[in-house]
């Protein structure tokens, strides 16, 4: 079925106003992209948006991977040309303007479903599948329609991808608590001597303070990676992943900042600071040697 013109621009505009409500990090750096790939990435969000939302129902565990497996099929039809609803509708047109595989986004359900069915992971092998399915195949899908020249741009893209989703298991420690999931590896822990027990029991000592600086440490290795990205992107398009990948390694200096205490609130930038960010590192985008602002 072919979409008319107005139908794509309400689709569109739809997956905007999902985005712009809750991309409360990443907003900022869709705005720096050209229209035509800001709204497919829009498109892109909004379909990862719906995903979590089936999985965020007060509803049993089967429910949830049932919506789930709706949400396949509803993807599978809209790449086979017939979209179902205003998500679909735009990322069907997205999909085939960027030529996004059906594979990435099916891989981002595929992480929805892991959360669902996994609280623990054993080692980094583990964390890192999970890391894969949930962050580095959306870099996968935004490089598709940034537009790269080298195919070590997915490598790159891998890797921020894994850097920032490290800094949000980071962050949210105690929130996952809350919900009876560990994302730190078990390996780990039991490495530095920390027990589950005493996670648990939010207990702040000299070596969770080591178990954070060491997973910290890690994420820093890949962001070191992951900004190797840039110079491989469309110039246009590079702000873009530098504005998101600086705000989350702002997250995780403030975090280092807290001596790693995130028992004690949750870590955030506030919008102003988001801004400053962002127009700080658009600038420097746009400079004819690619630098990550520090």
């Amino acid at each position: 079925m072919v979409n008319t013109v107005p139908q794509l621009e309400v689709a569109y505009e739809q997956c905007r106003l999902i985005t712009r409500r809750e991309a409360k990090n990443f907003y900022y750096a869709f705005i720096t992209l050209p229209r035509k790939k800001r709204r497919a990435i829009y498109a892109a969000y909004a379909f990862c948006r719906l995903c979590d939302d089936a999985t965020d129902k007060d509803i049993p565990t089967d429910e949830k991977l049932r919506l789930l497996a709706e949400l396949r099929w509803r993807l599978s039809t809209a790449y086979e040309g017939r979209p179902d609803g205003p998500v679909f509708t735009a990322l069907s047109h997205a999909a085939s303007t960027f030529d996004i595989p059906e594979e990435y986004l099916q891989e981002v359900v595929s992480g929805v479903e892991t959360d669902l069915t996994k609280t623990r992971y054993r080692d980094f092998g583990e964390l890192r599948t999970y890391c894969y399915q949930v962050a580095s195949v959306v870099g996968l899908i935004c490089i598709q329609i940034f537009g790269y020249s080298d195919p070590k741009a997915k490598e790159y893209a891998i890797d921020l991808g894994l850097a920032m989703q490290l800094t949000n298991i980071l962050r949210d420690v105690k929130e996952d608590l809350e919900r009876d999931r560990i994302y730190l590896p078990l390996d780990d822990l039991r490495d530095f001597g920390y027990s589950t027990e005493e996670l648990k029991g939010e207990e702040f000592n000299r070596n969770f303070r080591g178990l954070m600086e060491f997973e910290a440490q890690r994420a820093r290795q890949y962001f070191g990676s992951g900004f190797k990205l840039l110079p491989f992107l469309s110039p246009r398009s590079r702000a873009c992943p530098a504005v998101i990948g600086q705000i989350y390694s702002h997250i995780l200096d403030r975090i280092e900042a807290r001596d790693f205490n995130v028992f004690d609130g949750r870590v955030s930038l506030s919008k102003r600071e988001k801004y400053m960010v962002t127009a700080r590192t658009w600038m420097m985008s746009l400079l004819p040697t690619v630098s990550t602002p520090t």
